[in-house]
């Protein structure tokens, strides 16, 4: 079973590669997501999260050996 992240993850994923990245950020304002304080809430989400994890996620979301 999947966390509360993970499964946030994956749902946005889905969205974004059914619907691309601008429509999937539209229809999640419209849903009345993306309200809140941004600047909190990237900081529960990233925590300490370094460059360097941050961009092997990138490499793995995008399937690419290097950025």
């Amino acid at each position: 079973m999947m966390n509360a992240l993970e499964l946030r993850e994956k749902g946005y994923q889905i969205l974004v590669n059914h619907l691309g990245q601008s429509d999937a950020i539209r229809f999640l304002q419209q849903m009345g997501w993306g309200q809140g304080d941004y600047t909190q809430e990237r900081r529960e989400v990233l925590g300490s999260v370094t460059r360097e994890e941050f961009l092997e996620e990138l490499r793995k979301v995008r399937n690419i050996e290097s950025v």
